[in-house]
This record gives structure tokens, C-alpha cells and sequence, in this order.
């Protein structure tokens, strides 16, 4: 197998992972929200954070992934700023409607292109710009139709659409100036994030919905899709880095093979070069290939003529 079908068997394995853990999730949270009322979306999230956090560690011991240390203060800052922009999504969320927080998030894909033209003089291509653009019209119409738009929800959204916006452009520069892949930033960066939204959780869950998550009836179903959605929410992780060593091994196998008949191919020549009796016949008498009498066609033919 080449290392593009590799490579594309290992996207189209990511993009599937990624498709079903995010299905399972949304399925999990609306069970846990809409039949259970367990309507503490902010705080459940820094529950997954936490455990997410935990499984990376687990796998660090594992030495699934090798620990990189870089600059505190950007893991610190962008890990508080993840974890706002999480609270600021909630609060867009609770203030607007599904269809204008869908939106939102919608119109983070090309804010982020504006900023990364703006302030890193990056440049994209007309189809990209194109397609932005049809985005952008229709988040614009959607946002215009919106009959449950308000000052509150629109500035949140704003804020929201920010926050996200320069902490995905900050997930690309920490990556590309220290030289660190996704996980380990995540692992760097994942307690600051939940400990951020474990102490404004509370407060914009109740903000929410008026009710305090430490006074809610916790009943062992509530309790067992509580757990069910933090396994998913680092379920993929797992699989993910368990699929990385799965491709590093087979990677790993192949080479050495590749370079095992290679040193076959070099030890044989090296014995045709070294063996006496081959040069001596070869300066003696001096033939080629050319030089070698071969059997007659002709005559084979004739006979069958005879």
C-alpha cells in the first residue's frame, strides 16, 4: 500500500471518527438535557474537558504521544480564551434562537479568514473567496429573516464569533512557532480550559436557566449518561492516537523491509564482484554475451520441413 492511500484511509478514517463521535455526543447531551432537564450545558462541558484531560494523561504514561513543555503563558492564555469562547457560545445559545446560534457558528469559518487577512497578510484563492462569500450571504439573510433577533443575543454572538475566531488563529501559530501537534497543545491546555468554565459554569448555567446544578436531583440515569457523554467526548482521542501507532507500526514494518531487500540486493552484488572465479574466466577468455554461439533456428525448422 502507497503512502497516499495510507494517507487517505487515514482521513477518511479521522473524517468517520469524527462523524460519529460528534453524532453520539449530540445524541447523548439531548437525551441528558431535553428528557432528563439536565440543562447545565457549560458546566457538562468542563466535565469533558476534565476527563479529556485525565485520558491524555493516562495516555502520556501510555507513551502514546511524547510530552513537549513550551511557553506558559500562551498555553495559559489560550486555554482561558477556549474556555470563554465555550461560555460565550453557551450564553449566544440560551439568548437566540437554534437557527441564528447555528449561524453564529457559521460565520466563524470566514471571520477567522478576515482576521488571518487582515492582521497575518494571508491570501486565498478566488474559489475560497467565492465560496465565503455565498456563506456570507447566507448567514446575512438567514440573520436579517431572524424574527427572534435582540441587542443581547446579537452582541453575545459577536463576542462569541471573536473569541472562537482568535483562538483557532492562535491554535495554528503555538502549533507552527513551537513545533507541537494538536495533542500535545490539547493536553497543555485542557486543565486551563476546564478550570475556566468549572468556575463560570455555575454561574452561566444558572444565568440560563435559573437553577443551580449542585441543588439537581442526581438519579443514577442522570449520573450514567452524565459519564456516557465524557467517555464519548474523549473516546475519540483514544481511538485516534490507537489508530497513529497502529500507521507508525505497519510505516515502521514496511521500511525495514524495503530496507532489508535493499541490503539483500547489495550483499549479492557484492559477492558477484568479489568472487574469484567469475573474474578470472572473464579476463581470460574474454566473452560477452554476443560472443556465445547460440542454436540454430533454421535447422530446427528444416528438420520439421524433412
Amino acid at each position: 500500500m502507497g503512502e497516499g492511500q495510507k494517507f487517505q484511509l487515514g482521513t477518511i478514517g479521522a473524517l468517520t471518527l469524527s462523524v460519529v463521535s460528534s453524532v453520539s455526543i449530540v445524541i447523548c447531551n439531548k437525551a441528558l438535557m431535553s428528557s432528563l432537564h439536565f440543562n447545565f450545558a457549560t458546566t457538562l462541558t468542563s466535565w469533558h474537558l476534565l476527563v479529556t484531560f485525565c485520558s491524555l494523561h493516562v495516555a502520556l504514561k501510555m507513551k502514546l504521544f511524547e510530552h513537549k513543555s513550551f511557553d506558559r503563558k500562551a498555553v495559559i492564555g489560550f486555554g482561558i480564551l477556549n474556555g470563554i469562547s465555550i461560555g460565550l457560545l453557551n450564553l449566544s445559545l440560551g439568548f437566540n434562537s437554534v437557527g441564528f446560534y447555528q449561524m453564529t457558528k457559521l460565520a466563524i469559518i470566514p471571520c477567522t479568514v478576515l482576521l488571518e487577512t487582515l492582521f497575518l497578510g494571508k491570501r486565498f484563492s478566488k474559489k475560497i473567496q467565492f465560496s465565503l462569500g455565498i456563506l456570507l450571504l447566507g448567514v446575512g439573510i438567514a440573520t436579517v429573516t431572524d424574527l427572534q433577533l435582540n441587542v443581547l443575543g446579537s452582541v453575545l454572538s459577536l463576542l462569541a464569533v471573536i473569541t472562537t475566531c482568535v483562538a483557532q488563529i492562535m491554535t495554528n501559530t503555538i502549533q507552527k512557532k513551537f513545533k507541537v501537534s494538536s495533542t500535545q497543545l490539547l493536553y497543555q491546555s485542557c486543565p486551563y480550559q476546564s478550570a475556566t468554565l468549572l468556575i463560570s459554569g455555575p454561574f452561566l448555567d444558572k444565568f440560563l436557566t435559573n437553577q443551580n446544578v449542585f441543588n439537581f436531583n442526581y438519579t443514577t440515569e442522570v449520573l450514567v449518561f452524565i459519564i456516557l457523554s465524557c467517555l464519548i467526548s474523549c473516546l475519540w482521542i483514544l481511538i485516534a492516537m490507537v489508530g497513529m501507532i497502529l500507521y507508525s507500526y505497519y510505516c515502521t514494518l514496511e521500511s525495514q523491509q524495503k530496507a532489508a531487500e535493499g541490503a539483500a540486493q547489495q550483499s549479492q552484488v557484492r559477492e558477484a564482484e568479489s568472487d574469484p572465479l567469475i573474474n578470472v574466466e572473464n579476463a581470460s577468455t574474454g566473452l560477452t554475451d554476443n560472443d556465445i554461439p547460440k542454436a540454430s533456428v533454421w535447422r530446427s525448422n528444416k528438420d520439421l520441413h524433412a
